[in-house]
């Protein structure tokens, strides 16, 4: 690894990140905060260009938590391809919000809408990073998952998209296919994206699914699961508006 002055402090764990600290749970209660605050401000108060310019800042903002890692891993000269590629399923994410929050297109967000709110969600609470606030991984992740949770709350009230039955499993389809291409990816870069070949080095819900390879079953079968959670609201609302 190179000893660049950037090298060494992308690569160092100080502050270290406390699981549940002061700042991981002040950085939880700021992201609801902003999830509830932010789409109803913008929906009452806000133009339709307004609305539509502070969408696309949040889009912007979290894909740029991803791109801007990678510019400093290349400014750094530790750019790793089997580490740093967008073959995690938040980093893909992240890529593909602009899509949503920019060209405002359903199809992204029928993904991202289960994706966010379930895989981004979980990850909140059990960051893979091992740096805690001020350091640049903490505030990439809380950009990455946090606001990108932000950000589909935003373009669902705001921008009035919403889920359908079929975009349940539309989703869950694209995760599946993402895992599929994400396979061949590993084994040609000795790589363990999407966690495949092996848990996080970090504690994380899969520490509950049993051992490889049993545990990607059991997370398939609890994504689905949290899937239908998320979509629950809407399923009532529309039953609700059925009976009235």
């Amino acid at each position: 690894m190179s000893s660049t002055p950037l090298a060494e402090y992308l690569y160092s764990p100080h502050p270290p990140f406390i699981l549940f600290g002061t700042a991981h749970l002040s950085g939880l209660v700021i992201a609801v905060i902003l999830a509830v605050a932010l789409p109803l401000y913008a929906k009452r108060r806000l133009s339709g260009n307004h609305q539509d310019l502070l969408g696309r800042l949040l889009g912007w903002t979290v894909a740029s938590a991803y791109l801007s890692w990678l510019v400093l891993e290349l400014a750094a000269g530790t750019f790793d391809a089997a580490k740093h590629l967008p073959f995690h399923l938040c980093r893909i994410a992240n890529l593909l919000l602009p899509l949503v929050m920019v060209r405002k297109s359903f199809r992204a967000y029928e993904i991202l809408y289960f994706w966010g709110l379930s895989a981004m969600f979980q990850s909140s609470f059990t960051p893979d990073i091992q740096a805690g606030f001020p350091h640049f991984h903490f505030i990439r992740f809380w950009l990455a998952h946090n606001l990108m949770v932000v950000a589909i709350v935003y373009a669902t009230v705001v921008y009035g998209m919403r889920p359908t039955w079929q975009s349940l499993w539309r989703s869950f389809g694209a995760l599946i296919i993402f895992f599929l291409v994400t396979i061949p990816v590993n084994l040609l870069l000795d790589a363990n994206y999407f966690w495949i070949l092996g848990k996080p080095p970090t504690a994380s819900i899969l520490d509950y699914f049993g051992p490889w390879p049993w545990y990607l079953l059991s997370t398939a079968v609890f994504a689905l699961f949290h899937f239908y959670i998320v979509y629950l609201p809407f399923q009532l609302k529309d039953k609700g508006a059925r009976i009235d």
